[in-house]
């Protein structure tokens, strides 16, 4: 970013905008009327409080966006510097973040299927890519009512297009999974290890059932099944705490959707229920309401002869034998996909687990970085504040590896509210030049002494705090 006339240099406004994200994310108005003036930065970074304001800030936003691509490179080769990292194997998945209010006229903000449980709010969605470690490698917005799988292409190529054609892993959830993908990545010489959908999981039936299963760690339990084609391999994987987990789900839904049959037929043998339509339709709802047990039952509703009962209606249902079990067999199961053939069926396994480091990038970004809702109207400045919150994350995961290589775990958060607590003071000092002349203070900057908790842990941070932040320019005082 180069250096202009500006008064204040931009690469020092896109560190304000950063850092505040880090420390104590919210708006620009935030900044400039709250946090900025509740920080030494006008210490650590000469830039005055009064100089930090909203217009500036936002110029800095549009300043900043335009080097995207030169910091996603920039953060590649410094993060590989510091943590030896490995970019053999790449973990991407995608979410979305919402707004309040309507944006007609953007390009980007859309209505789509929201991970965030708003399907009120219109949305972008964010495809990232991340190593194995879970450091951010790059990403891209797209715009609120794309699907996943249609994102991979331009994801790749993106990749590719910074970093070099270079044969690495991609690691991705179901959502991602289609035939063309697939074809497309092999055709480029990629490989992969994805999810599928549950269904697939009934060619393997018979698999399910034999033995020759291997542990790969307490209570999961993994198996190597060839491809049809020759191409692939699948890994039919099965977790205890997964089956039980899934156990209690079908069983709550078995029992609520038996007692909204058990109702139906209530309604159906007082009379109150007598047209077979609205009867069709009301199963309907139940069955979508409960559909993790939609097959459980075979349910006939059957109009009664006309007689002298009240009842028009007949509504009768049996237990799907085959049903039950599948889903006793299927339990804790799921189906990974890959085109690495000769590789260990474990370690497929843990690189495709690896995958929630790019699910908990995301609910660190949402959830302590608050990405979320974007008030900004512009499509650009929307994909600054996006960037903005990619760097703070930048930081937050630096700062858990420098905590981790510490001792001190690794919750930024904790840390940064416990530095927080140190503070600055003004020592004044009176001094007399000559004795004709007037008295005058000088005023120094100074950090208090931490207490033992925050000495520890700047010891274990390796880090100094300095004893005097600056002088500030004496000010006359008069006669005393």
């Amino acid at each position: 970013m180069p250096r202009g006339r500006e008064e204040v240099p931009w690469p020092t406004v896109a560190a304000i905008l950063t850092i505040a994200r880090l420390c104590e994310p919210s708006s620009e108005h935030h900044i400039e009327e709250t946090w900025y003036r509740r920080t030494a930065l006008d210490d650590l970074l000469g830039v005055a409080a009064e100089l930090v304001n909203t217009d500036r800030l936002y110029a800095g936003l549009d300043r900043l966006l335009p080097h995207k691509e030169a910091l996603e490179r920039h953060l590649k080769a410094r993060l590989g510097n510091l943590f030896d990292l490995d970019y053999d194997l790449l973990l991407y998945d995608i979410t979305s973040t919402y707004f309040e209010g309507e944006y007609p006229e953007s390009e980007l903000v859309k209505r789509g299927y929201s991970r965030d449980s708003r399907p009120d709010c219109p949305q972008v969605c964010i495809g990232l890519v991340v190593t194995s470690e879970g450091l951010p490698l790059g990403y891209e917005v797209f715009s609120g009512n794309t699907a996943d799988s249609t994102t991979i292409e331009e994801i790749v190529t993106a990749m590719e297009r910074k970093y070099g054609h270079a044969q690495r892993v991609w690691v991705m959830d179901r959502g991602m999974v289609s035939e063309d993908n697939l074809r497309f990545l092999r055709a480029r010489g990629g490989s992969y290890i994805v999810g599928t959908p549950k269904a697939m999981l009934r060619r393997f039936e018979k698999q399910l059932t034999a033995e020759q299963w291997r542990v790969v760690q307490d209570g999961v339990e993994v198996k190597l099944v060839p491809g049809p084609e020759g191409e692939e391999v699948f890994v039919l994987a099965r977790s205890a705490d997964r089956r039980e987990k899934e156990r209690a789900m079908r069983e709550r839904f078995l029992q609520r959707l038996e007692e909204g049959l058990r109702k139906l037929e209530a309604s159906a043998q007082s009379g109150r229920l007598k047209d077979l339509s609205l009867a069709n339709r009301r199963l309907g709802r139940l069955l979508e309401r409960n559909w993790r047990a939609a097959g459980a039952f075979d349910v006939v509703i059957e109009t009664l002869p006309k007689n002298e009962e009240r009842a028009t209606l007949s509504i009768k249902w049996t237990r799907n034998r085959s049903w039950q079990e599948w889903a006793e067999a299927s339990q804790g199961c799921y189906l990974l996909r890959t085109n690495l053939k000769d590789t260990d069926p474990a370690t497929l396994w843990k690189r495709y687990i690896q995958l929630t480091d790019a699910e908990w990038a995301f609910r660190i970004t949402k959830d302590e970085l608050k990405i979320r809702p974007i008030w900004h109207q512009l499509d650009k400045r929307i994909e600054a504040h996006i960037l903005v919150c990619f760097l703070a994350y930048v930081l937050w995961k630096t700062l858990a590896q420098w905590m981790r290589g510490g001792s001190l775990g690794d919750a930024p958060r904790t840390l940064l509210e416990e530095i927080a607590k140190i503070k600055s003071g003004d020592v004044v000092l009176a001094a007399q030049r000559k004795s004709s002349l007037p008295w005058k203070t000088i005023r120094l900057r100074c950090v208090m002494t931490p207490d033992k908790p925050q000495q520890v842990l700047l010891q274990r941070l390796g880090l100094k705090l300095p004893t005097r932040l600056r002088r500030i320019d004496e000010v006359v005082a008069g006669l005393w």
